[in-house]
């Protein structure tokens, strides 16, 4: 098989456009961060979601970090996360010396349970972050209320949700603090990036501040006749976006209704393909929400070997992951606490190539090659009931 043939997990959509956007910062003199490419995709960030405040960062585990760190989260504190996600939440919610809480999951949505988060909360609760796994935003209406009646803070991780809507709002505005990516693998990408978004000004400011080492921006310092010198008065950190990967963001953002057209359409297709596959669940998508299509999750019947799945499909040259992490069985985090839903998608999801690079042809090959694999490497069935 040559590598022509081959179907990768992920494929970034960049080209001449992106290019062209880098040209431009090269010839400005200013590709490093918090320059006028940065500045201009933070006013594009804080127009689109209709936020106070955005602030632009070299990754969303950054924004989860300083967002705690504006809302004042402490050591010994306690934060309920979501657990069936990669695990930035925890380990930002560690960086601060305080107490990842991991809370079960909705097995149809693979979102996490307002009701495992309910009944996790305790006097040292001071927030929640809310993951949109895969790209599916949460029950928000319940979880903002859930919050409210307890004063706790919410965030929400919209790291592989860009573009998705709950209830006819946009992901990344569905709590008062939102953290984006712009990974690889993500619907609008400059390699690696991300943002915090907040309704709170005061909160973008902080942010932003902390984001350079607790001082105010090289470039507009740069502006100013004379010889301003900075004031260091607290701790920061260096987690500021290159103008060159902002620029890049500023032409994905502008592509990326038509990013989304095509997941969707592969979405689309995979579930025509797939449906009736007794050995498959799909895809869950409630009503009231649209799904952004970061990854496509299918869950194996508990019965079947997903390792020889995987090895076959690979063997074809089709990519296939594992889905996710169920976090509070990482050792990392030395936690008691059980999540049995949570476990169990860990163990039978199954991701299938999904991007906005991807032909028609080479979702049937992907559907027919599943369906083939799964037949041929099943076993009884112990799959829970209505797991998805």
């Amino acid at each position: 098989m040559t590598t022509t043939d081959s179907i990768p997990l992920v494929h970034a959509s960049l080209g001449e456009q992106e290019l062209a956007a880098v040209a431009e910062v090269f010839a400005s003199g200013w590709p490093a961060g918090q320059g006028p490419r940065g500045k201009a995709l933070e006013a594009q960030l804080a127009e689109r979601f209709e936020v106070a405040g955005a602030v632009a960062l070299s990754n969303c585990g950054v924004a989860l970090h300083l967002a705690l760190l504006a809302l004042g989260v402490g050591p010994g504190d306690e934060v309920i996360v979501s657990d069936y996600s990669f695990p930035a939440p925890a380990h930002a919610v560690r960086y601060l010396d305080a107490v990842p809480v991991f809370a079960d999951v909705r097995a149809d949505t693979a979102t996490v349970d307002p009701r495992s988060v309910a009944d996790l909360i305790t006097p040292r609760t001071v927030g929640v972050i809310v993951v949109d796994t895969v790209g599916l935003p949460a029950d928000y209406a319940e979880l903002n209320a859930l919050a409210e009646r307890h004063g706790l803070f919410v965030v929400e991780d919209a790291a592989c949700s860009v573009g998705a809507t709950y209830q006819g709002r946009p992901a990344g505005a569905l709590a008062p603090v939102a953290c984006l990516s712009f990974h690889g693998r993500k619907g609008a990408t400059s390699g690696e990036g991300g943002a915090l978004l907040a309704a709170d000004p005061a909160v973008a400011a902080h942010a932003r501040l902390r984001s350079s080492f607790g001082i105010t921006s090289i470039f507009d310092q740069a502006q100013v006749v004379g010889l301003p010198i900075s004031t260091f008065t607290e701790i920061g950190y260096n987690y500021k976006l290159s103008d060159i990967a902002a620029a890049i963001l500023q032409v994905q953002l502008s592509r990326l209704g038509e990013f989304l057209e095509r997941r969707g359409a592969v979405a689309a297709r995979y579930a025509e393909l797939l449906a009736g596959e007794e050995l498959l669940t799909l895809p869950r998508v409630p009503a009231d929400r649209t799904h952004a299509w970061q990854s496509y999750l299918v869950a194996l019947d508990a019965g079947t070997d997903r390792a020889a799945v995987a090895a076959e499909l690979r063997g074809q040259g089709i990519g296939c992951g594992h889905g996710t992490w169920a976090s509070h069985r990482q050792p990392v985090f030395e936690s008691k606490q059980t999540c049995p839903v949570s476990a169990d998608l860990f163990e039978r999801h199954l991701a299938i190539p999904m991007h906005a690079e991807l032909t028609m042809d080479q979702v049937e090959r992907v559907a027919t090659a599943l369906r083939s694999a799964v037949r041929a490497h099943s076993g009884p069935s112990r799959t829970p009931g209505g797991a998805a």
